[in-house]
């Protein structure tokens, strides 16, 4: 893992058309692309479902044709609302490599675990599939996403000691949000040992725009500060913050 903790999420990439995420506009993400690349950052992060099926092949297209293979590290997931049959898992997995055109995936995550997903995953042998899928070499580091409450993720880091990370949505407005348990789960996480990726650090883009008597004491600490990096910054503080990924949809965005 680079020492830059900045990931680029690809799950709200521009597009062509405002009422269809899967028209992207390829050449506005080659540029952001390597703009992000030229800054020395490195983590791309995609799934089956982005951008209406499509984010994977922009994968293709504006970085894995573009760039070389180790100057770039590759995430992508398999989601249970696609998992019917266990010939699904190599289905979507082999399509998954057609689509961005790599012969292994760096990061590779069980997507989105929580008390009902894990039905699916667990009655299609998710779990032991991924695992095969390293030891072949086609993925080389395994972890899954989360969504529920600590009491889960304690029990699923201590049925499956093989996840290398795990991937939380975490930002300031959660830490002790009732619903998203940010600060529970993070604790989790800690007590496994296990890194955290973090996802919605800036919460959709909610904490990119704050309100005036939020974002005024920000101001006077530093005023060419943007609402959004106090957010991201916040998030990196903690230890166990390994990668953040943000969703970038301008150019402006990444710069900033």
């Amino acid at each position: 893992m680079s020492e830059k903790k900045l990931g680029f999420g690809l799950m709200r990439l521009p597009s062509l058309d405002p009422n269809d995420p899967g028209k992207i506009d390829i050449e506005q993400v080659k540029k952001m692309v390597d703009t992000f690349i030229e800054r020395g950052f490195t983590y791309f992060d995609t799934a089956w479902m982005y951008c209406a099926f499509k984010s994977e092949n922009a994968v293709k297209e504006a970085l894995v044709s573009r760039h070389p293979r180790d100057s770039f590290t590759l995430t992508t997931k398999l989601h249970s609302a696609f998992v019917n049959s266990f010939e699904d898992r190599d289905r979507i997995f082999n399509e998954q490599m057609g689509k961005t055109g790599v012969t292994y995936f760096d990061y590779y995550l069980i997507h989105d675990i929580n008390s009902h997903s894990i039905e699916t995953y667990n009655k299609f042998d998710c779990f032991g599939w991924i695992r095969d899928k390293k030891e072949k070499g086609l993925v080389k580091h395994i972890g899954f996403s989360f969504h529920d409450g600590p009491e889960l993720l304690d029990e699923v880091l201590t049925a499956h000691p093989e996840f290398e990370f795990v991937q939380l949505q975490l930002n300031y407005l959660d830490w002790e949000s009732a619903g998203v348990q940010s600060r529970k789960c993070y604790e989790v996480a800690e007590k496994h040992g296990v890194p955290v990726f973090v996802m919605e650090p800036v919460k959709g883009g909610l904490l990119a725009k704050l309100p005036e008597e939020v974002a005024a004491p920000l101001r006077v600490l530093d005023p060419e500060a943007s609402d959004a990096s106090w957010a991201l910054r916040w998030v990196a503080s903690r230890p166990g913050a390994a990668v953040l990924l943000s969703g970038m949809t301008t150019m402006e965005q990444l710069e900033d």
